[in-house]
């Protein structure tokens, strides 16, 4: 199956519609092929995360077009059932990790919207927040083990796209890795939140932040409608 992977088809990795024009450029490259393959041998030879399928998912989510802002992540959650695509988010009926349960007592904090009873953000990224994580796989319970093996070319190309749009945006950076990625970025036309990363090592940095009403305040001076951050609770249907 690897052996016949050429430029561009991705071997199952297939960029959404709204975002193929965009990034035709960088999947027709050699190292994207690369990429391709690598990612079906080790889906071949171990348990990989997000499932096949799933790599894409906050691109399939938030169009090009309809980016308002990115949250940059680092790498998917490494443990069972948690990654489905999208950065800090986790499907209803799974339990909620440190580092999202961290950003939900802040949002509470910041501008009042009590936590909710699933991490499954969905409602964030069909508004425009692009939920992308720097590198998009990884080996089961491993913890980066899929890094530089090209997804970061890839998704700095995503970055590097949504910052060329003539429509600003709000860039999320946290933490020192989301922070190298400023170059990318122009920042005389868009605007970035920074701040330290939610997770349980970092967290007392995190709280008092307010990068929420950071985000609509800069969406407001854009023009356009703030984030509505509320996440549907599950149990209520």
């Amino acid at each position: 199956m690897t052996d016949t992977v050429e430029a561009g088809t991705g071997a199952g990795l297939e960029l959404p519609q709204a975002w193929q024009e965009v990034l035709a450029a960088e999947t027709g490259k050699p190292y994207f092929a690369e990429l391709a393959a690598f990612v079906a041998a080790q889906r071949a030879e171990h348990q990989v995360f997000p499932p096949a399928g799933q790599e894409f998912s906050a691109l399939e989510a938030t169009p090009y077009d309809k980016v308002r802002v990115l949250v940059l992540g680092q790498d998917p959650y490494h443990d069972d059932n948690q990654a489905h695509g999208m950065s800090f988010s986790v499907l209803p009926g799974v339990r909620i990790p440190p580092s999202l349960r961290n950003m939900f007592k802040e949002l509470d904090a910041d501008l009042g919207v009590p936590a909710p009873d699933n991490g499954y953000l969905m409602h964030w990224a069909e508004q425009g927040v692009l939920l992308l994580n720097a590198v998009l796989t990884v080996r089961a319970h491993e913890a980066n083990s899929h890094k530089g093996k090209g997804w970061e070319k890839f998704t700095d190309a995503v970055i590097k796209a949504v910052s060329d749009r003539e429509e600003p945006v709000v860039f999320v950076l946290w933490g020192n890795y989301a922070k190298k990625k400023l170059p990318l970025i122009d920042t005389t036309r868009h605007v970035v939140v920074q701040g330290a990363h939610p997770s349980p090592l970092s967290a007392r940095l995190f709280f008092g932040s307010r990068p929420f009403s950071q985000i609509n305040e800069a969406l407001g001076g854009f023009g356009v409608e703030p984030i509505d951050w509320r996440v549907p609770d599950v149990k209520n249907g």
